[in-house]
């Protein structure tokens, strides 16, 4: 699990500018809500950055070469 949360973090703070306390509360926020999550690292990395990301990221489809 700690291989995901240093993905997460890794790739978060690329997106994010934190300083280095909101880093570490992230990281401890990020660690709990995995805790209880069974699964392989790569799964535990894609959970972990839809849940920093949060739910108002809408999810949306890349269209295959057609224009809308």
């Amino acid at each position: 699990m700690l291989k995901a949360i240093d993905r997460v973090m890794y790739a978060y703070t690329m997106i994010v500018n934190l300083t280095p306390d909101e880093v570490q509360a992230t990281r401890q926020r990020l660690a709990a809500h995995l805790a209880g999550i069974v699964a392989d690292e790569k799964a535990l990395a894609v959970e972990g950055m839809r849940y920093l990301r949060g739910p108002d990221r809408v999810a949306r489809r890349r269209t295959t070469g057609k224009t809308l």
